[in-house]
């Protein structure tokens, strides 16, 4: 069912006929997931609720190992590499973070360096530097020393994507980043995601509005109710008749010429 686009380039990461049952259930959460990425590029997840779109990106993380099929990041099957080495190579910004101890904002956002500096290690100048970038560029510099335990819920999503930009991995996996963001903060968060893809980055976000998808252009994957997923260049993945199947609701894309953009609408209620 998969259509994946084939390039010359290694993909960061490439997944072939993956399954995935949880423990003790019958029912089969993803079957056959097939695709790839490289640098550079972005990849939007979209499907209904419950459809498996965070079951894969902890999969792809190796939190979880699946049924069937491999997944491998450069060349390395998952399976092999320690979550050290993952941590250095794919950042993950989950939908929520409950933190354990208090810290300020930036000293959590300070942790994404943990990977590469190891327990005893401390943060240089060009760490810094690269921190005040991230807040900026997320509009929390004013959050620097605020309790992390005393911001929004939203704030905190935005912290967390910056913890994720410090790291200064190859991939960075969104699981829904802007699910607790206001719509300018969203806006600005999907401008940040674009902007991470173009310096190299490989993207990967779930979703569940297919405007941001058409938004980010790129590559999309469509997981439905029974765990199978299309995917390809997004203008031939979010079509009126995909999303209308997955979503069941009789949606339209049309051109908005002011903005030179496609959108998604829903009918009048």
């Amino acid at each position: 069912m998969s259509a994946v686009i084939k390039t010359n380039e290694t993909p960061v990461y490439h997944l072939r006929g993956v399954d995935f049952t949880y423990p003790g259930t019958s029912r089969q959460i993803l079957h056959d997931i097939t695709f790839d990425i490289k640098a550079g590029e972005i990849m939007e997840i979209l499907g209904p609720n419950g459809a498996g779109k965070s079951t894969l990106l902890s999969l792809m993380m190796g939190f979880m190992k699946p049924d069937a099929g491999r997944i491998e990041i450069e060349g390395q099957d998952i399976t092999s590499l320690s979550a050290k080495q993952i941590a250095g190579k794919v950042g993950y910004v989950p939908q929520m973070h409950e933190a354990t101890f208090d810290y300020t904002v930036k000293d959590f956002i300070m942790m994404g360096v943990a990977p590469e500096k190891g327990v005893f290690g401390k943060p240089s100048p060009e760490d810094e530097d690269r921190c005040h970038y991230a807040m900026e560029e997320l509009s929390i510099a004013h959050l620097a020393e605020r309790s992390y335990l005393q911001i929004s819920g939203g704030e905190r999503q935005q912290a967390l994507i910056a913890r994720a930009v410090m790291q200064d991995p190859k991939i960075i996996l969104f699981d829904e980043p802007t699910a607790h963001l206001d719509y300018g903060n969203t806006y600005r968060t999907l401008q940040m995601v674009k902007a991470m893809a173009a310096r190299g980055f490989a993207v990967i976000i779930t979703t569940h509005d297919p405007n941001q998808a058409l938004l980010l252009e790129g590559k999309a994957g469509l997981i439905d109710g029974g765990g199978h997923m299309i995917s390809g260049p997004v203008d031939e993945i979010v079509t009126e008749e995909h999303l209308s199947e997955i979503y069941h609701c009789d949606l339209k894309l049309i051109q908005v010429d002011e903005m030179d953009r496609t959108a998604c609408v829903t009918p009048k209620l």
